[in-house]
């Protein structure tokens, strides 16, 4: 496996550090506000990785965090009138329902920047106590960029000038180099009134955000671990100062390879609210779209390429999942032929070889796509020339290889077991298509068309096979 990595610049190949075992640290959502289809992208690819590492046998730890404490935590917060911990909560809840609906898998873990405090004041001492961190008068902990000779090599900012003066804070008066960071900051008022503020050797304050995510990836995963991901809006300055203020406090690497996934586009455009082009997962699900549609639409593109979500994308992505779907139910449905098959197999486990291959590229999806495109192309194909029958040795190899795509892109599952249309279970609709076979074979044709109509009302579309008629639930974009 090959990845893309941000510090070298270079695709390299990947091995864990310790054989058989990965482990993984994601930046995840700041829990200030609900997590839009730009922040899903990147945690779509987090998924990816999670489950292809998987997939190839590697046992994982991965780690994704809530950044429940920071300055837009805060004022949320306090805008609602609430405690810290009660407005966070919101949408830590609102962030794991989304992500379930998208169908990730759970992660090892999602740790919380406020239940990390006493070891972040433990990291700030060891960065002080080392010479690497400075107290500033008016009780700011500061990191000392000048104390580590590396600062830059991720983001190539490292300068005084220019992009590295980012982020500079109205608090930052005291800062000894205007590239400084702050680890720790003295309590505010706003601080106080929802319940942000902690005991530390240099009084009541709170964390800075870089720290944050160094002392839970160092904490859980250990000093150096195998990658670190993140969008690339977080290479510079977090990021940056992540490597920074971790390799000063433990004299290790911090991470072996870093990944970053590229923004999204809506229509072209950045994503905004004044631009009205601002979406989340659940307000696209209430528009009638598919999980299964928006999973696949946010894995469409490389994760190193820019992915532009249209509504026409969408609707794409919809009839391909639909196509899924139908190949799947078809190719389970299709009456057994005698005899050694017509070669199904041995191609099944080729394009399952090259789909590997794409995937062990860079994690290169679309590549990856198309050799299951060409699968579901050739088997059609095959089934169309033999009356929809196949051998089933053939059968099971490419449901096998089917299952074992849809294991890393978690899709065709997905559609299938999110597709449920009130009021339709599955016995009463095959009462409902039995009896319309039943109108067919006995000519009344009012009755059938009847019971198609009344099943496509409730989502449910019939196909009629030479094998018996085929149904499936369908759930359609707006």
């Amino acid at each position: 496996m090959k990845l893309h990595d941000s510090l070298t610049r270079r695709t390299r190949r990947f091995e864990p550090l310790r054989p058989g075992r990965v482990t993984v640290y994601g930046c995840g959502p700041t829990v200030y506000d609900f997590a839009h289809i730009g922040n899903f992208r990147t945690f779509a690819v987090y998924d990816l990785l999670h489950r292809y590492l998987r997939w190839r046998g590697h046992e994982v730890d991965f780690v994704v965090n809530f950044t429940d404490v920071d300055d837009k935590t805060i004022t949320g917060a306090a805008d609602a009138g609430l405690r810290l911990a009660e407005h966070t909560e919101t949408f830590v809840k609102a962030f794991l329902d989304d992500a379930k609906t998208l169908g990730f898998l759970p992660f090892s873990g999602h740790p919380r920047a406020t239940a990390h405090i006493p070891a972040m004041v433990a990291f700030v001492e060891g960065l002080v106590e080392r010479g690497s961190a400075y107290l500033a008068a008016d009780g700011s902990v500061y990191y000392a960029v000048t104390s580590f000779d590396r600062y830059g090599r991720l983001s190539g900012k490292g300068g005084e000038d220019g992009a590295g003066r980012a982020r500079i804070d109205a608090e930052d008066f005291e800062k000894r180099d205007p590239r400084d960071f702050a680890l720790w900051k003295p309590a505010q008022a706003a601080d106080r009134e929802v319940g942000a503020v902690w005991d530390s050797p240099w009084g009541p304050g709170r964390p800075g955000w870089h720290l944050e995510c160094s002392v839970m990836a160092t904490s859980l995963l250990g000093d150096t671990i195998d990658i670190h991901l993140g969008g690339e809006d977080l290479l510079f300055p977090h990021h940056e100062n992540e490597i920074a203020q971790s390799e000063a406090a433990t004299g290790e690497p911090f991470a072996r390879f870093w990944v970053h996934v590229k923004h999204l586009k809506v229509d072209a455009r950045k994503m905004s609210k004044s631009l009205g082009n601002f979406h989340t997962v659940r307000e696209l699900l209430d528009e009638g779209y598919d999980p299964a549609a928006i999973r696949w639409t946010l894995l469409s593109a490389h994760h190193r390429s820019e992915l532009n979500f249209t509504r026409d994308g969408l609707d794409d992505a919809t009839a391909a999942v639909q196509r899924l779907v139908d190949f799947r139910r078809r190719l389970r449905d299709s009456p057994a032929s005698r005899g050694d098959g017509r070669g199904l197999a041995a191609r099944a486990a080729e394009h399952l070889a090259a789909f590997g291959r794409a995937l062990d590229d860079d994690l290169n999806v679309p590549r990856a796509t198309a050799a299951l495109w060409t699968l579901v192309k050739e088997v059609n194909t095959e089934l169309d020339g033999a009356g929809g029958r196949v051998a089933r040795t053939d059968r099971e190899a490419v449901l096998g290889a089917l299952a074992e795509m849809d294991a890393v892109l978690g899709v065709v599952g997905l559609a299938e077991s999110s597709r449920k249309v009130a009021g339709a279970d599955e016995e009463r609709v095959q009462t409902l298509v039995e009896a319309r076979e039943q109108a067919r074979a006995a000519r009344d044709f009012a009755t059938a068309d009847r019971i198609r109509d009344e099943l496509a009302a409730e989502g449910i579309r019939l196909e009629d096979t030479p094998g018996g008629t085929r149904w499936t639930r369908v759930r359609t974009g707006p």
